[in-house]
């Protein structure tokens, strides 16, 4: 008898206990990881000048990359289809791929109405400010800007694909007194000039555009975007930078040139070096204002992924006294 009492006692002390506990969890408010990142990603990327120092793993891995290089004959067949080969990714991903790009107003406070382009020039926030996003993809730059209505510019939107145009023209958010998308090759100085007035940008924006154009082009285009801008204006870049973990995992036979490689689908990557890039800038007459690597870790929750990346990011600036003879 006195082991039925202590046996009943027990299972109703637990479901007593149980039903607390339960109670208890329910009124507890814990603040989402969400939350906690968001109040990380508030302050800009800290930007560092030395690359990253490479274990002799990777090392390795650099060197065996070089043991079998895409051959000239594919390399010129690369460099032919390219616009092929961009038309065909947004074919296959639609507006699907890129996330929507709403940490550049975090990264670059020139993108919002309050801010000057450069302090050597006065801009006045009355009139309407131009910006040229190079590479536009279907939008994901431009319109989150839209969207929040953190700016006054009028937006010029420019990719190589038709295909990504057409998608930028669908969205909901297209409407050409505010921006206006085109098709051009920006290696090819007249596809902008055509569109753009000389002198008549405050802003171009390059994010993960440059790495895909071969590297013999880099100045034109450098200098090309230079032209356009007002004296005063300022080119925001960001970048595949030197040594990034996308860099290491390519094989033997996707490697073109010296930090230059074919992806599998056919489009292609650069990995910039700072002073390179800064080098380059500077030889078509821009002032670096700002240019360093970006280190950062990309993680996938559900697939246990965690990869470091280095990416390059600069603002370069047209200096105010400059005048075109053109």
């Amino acid at each position: 008898m006195c082991y039925m009492f202590y046996y009943f006692s027990y299972v109703l002390s637990t479901k007593v206990l149980n039903l607390a506990v339960n109670n208890t969890i329910k009124n507890i408010k814990l603040i989402p990881e969400p939350h906690i990142m968001d109040i990380v990603k508030e302050c800009p990327d800290k930007l560092v000048k030395e690359p990253k120092s490479l274990s002799e793993d990777e090392k390795r891995m650099l060197v065996t990359q070089s043991s079998r290089l895409v051959t000239e004959y594919q390399a010129k067949q690369l460099e032919t289809h390219a616009q092929k080969h961009w038309d065909l990714f947004y074919k296959r991903n639609e507006t699907r791929f890129f996330k929507d790009r709403r940490w550049t107003t975090r990264e670059f406070d020139e993108l919002l109405d309050d801010q000057n382009l450069s302090s050597d020039v006065e801009v006045s926030t009355s009139r309407t400010k131009y910006l040229l996003e190079v590479g536009c993809g279907v939008g994901n730059l431009v319109f989150p800007l839209i969207e929040e209505r953190k700016t006054k510019f009028f937006f010029y939107a420019c990719d190589f694909s038709p295909r990504a145009v057409e998608f930028v023209k669908q969205n909901p958010l297209y409407d050409e007194n505010v921006i206006k998308a085109f098709q051009c090759d920006v290696t090819k100085a007249s596809q902008l000039n055509d569109v753009i007035p000389f002198e008549s940008l405050d802003i171009v924006t390059m994010i993960f555009v440059l790495s895909a154009i071969h590297p013999d082009n880099f100045v034109g285009v450098f200098g090309t975007l230079f032209k356009l801008l007002r004296p005063g204006g300022v080119l925001l870049f960001r970048d595949y930078g030197l040594y990034d973990m996308a860099q290491l995992r390519f094989k033997p036979g996707h490697k073109i040139n010296e930090n230059f490689y074919m992806r599998q689908d056919g489009t292609r990557s650069y990995y910039f070096a700072e002073d390179e890039l800064s080098q380059l800038v500077k030889s078509v007459g821009f002032d670096v204002n700002e240019c360093g690597y970006v280190h950062r870790r990309t993680v996938n929750v559900k697939e246990k992924i965690d990869t470091p990346r280095i990416f390059i990011q600069g603002k370069f600036v047209k200096p105010a006294t400059v005048t075109l003879n053109s």
